[in-house]
């Protein structure tokens, strides 16, 4: 049996309810409704571990007026609905919906995909691709139709190719279709090497550019501290710093999630954070440098017929991406840069979008 979760449900109508608890001031000039702002919407497609982790961020920071989510699961659904609902006195005023059905994000002004199909033991990784873009063929274009104005913020994995297959699905412009791409893997980098500087992580300006996997690339050459080149000085102070050992600490920040996944099952609060702070960007018009998964065709090399999807230093704000940063890459990033590019831009083909 359905248990209510509102006095409308149990029989008590709201029409005229807080009458009996306010009266309007005596000259009646001010009425609720004479000043109004354009409220926030943000819908979260997905009620998994990353999904609810992104909602209840989100939530906490007081970015939206109303979040709707979505997901296949409805009784799982509606007990993470009500699970933060129930925290309304502790939290801003925020209106939380959630249905299966795609409607309930209508008026988006940021929808965020989290949802996608696991990899099956044994499966192949074009299998997977191909499973999870029948996935995104259900909610996409549904997407697109309630909200034709909304920004696209991909984070489902393998992010690169399935914010392709988003732009590609909704028929929105390139700027308006982003994925969450390596800014977690940046700030991995970041912590890192602030832990190893004793320095706060927000001190250090360091990316991973590229895929958001295995091939991302680690930008050395332009890492620094309160303006300092910081390779140069970790060279200076540290022999063992050579392209073995460089190679190592990249690695090392691809291998964090595994390591997290292998002891609690999944990765979940760091990622919450980041896409809330591309939100915070994104909605609150910030002009906020990220690396983000965004078309890259014309850039370090990139062939300009090539459109794929990978992550560079992009400025965010209330239209989507604002432009690219032209970053300044040695011939060997350049290189791992287009390679990275290469592979998925042949995974994106296989697909025939």
């Amino acid at each position: 049996m359905k248990k209510a979760t509102s006095l409308s449900e149990l029989g008590f109508g709201a029409d005229g309810a807080s009458s009996s608890f306010f009266r309007p001031v005596a000259d009646g000039a001010c009425t609720p409704t004479s000043h109004r702002r354009r409220l926030t919407k943000i819908s979260v497609i997905g009620a998994g571990n990353v999904g609810m982790a992104i909602a209840q961020t989100i939530l906490t920071r007081d970015m939206a007026d109303e979040i709707a989510l979505v997901d296949a699961l409805p009784d799982k659904l509606r007990g993470e609905m009500l699970d933060l609902q129930h925290a309304a006195a502790f939290l801003p005023r925020v209106r939380l919906v959630s249905d299966t059905d795609m409607a309930v994000t209508r008026g988006s002004d940021l929808a965020i995909v989290t949802a996608g199909a696991r990899q099956i033991p044994g499966e192949t990784r074009l299998n997977l691709l191909q499973r999870n873009v029948a996935l995104f063929r259900k909610i996409v274009p549904p997407l697109a139709e309630h909200s034709p104005e909304a920004l696209l913020l991909i984070v489902s994995n393998p992010v690169d190719v399935l914010t392709y297959v988003a732009w590609k699905l909704s028929g929105f412009p390139a700027s308006r279709v982003i994925g969450s791409g390596t800014n977690l893997d940046s700030s991995r980098f970041r912590f890192l090497l602030a832990e190893h500087l004793q320095v706060n992580a927000q001190d250090v300006q360091a990316y991973m550019v590229g895929e958001h996997g295995d091939s991302s690339v680690a930008i050395w050459s332009s890492m620094s501290v309160a303006g300092m080149p910081v390779l140069k000085s970790l060279r200076e102070s540290h022999q063992s710093f050579d392209e073995e050992a460089l190679e190592g600490i990249r690695r090392a920040v691809v291998d964090c999630a595994y390591e997290v996944i292998s002891l609690k099952g999944y990765t979940s609060w760091a990622i919450g954070y980041s896409v809330a702070s591309l939100a915070a960007s994104l909605l609150r018009d910030q002009h906020r440098i990220h690396p983000v998964s965004v078309l890259a065709a014309g850039f370090h090399g990139i062939p300009e017929d090539s459109e794929v999807f990978l992550s560079l230093p992009a400025r965010l704000g209330r239209s989507g991406v604002l432009g690219v940063a032209e970053m300044e890459l040695t011939e060997e990033e350049a290189r791992r840069l287009r390679r990275s590019a290469k592979t998925l831009w042949e995974n994106c083909q296989l697909l025939g979008l």
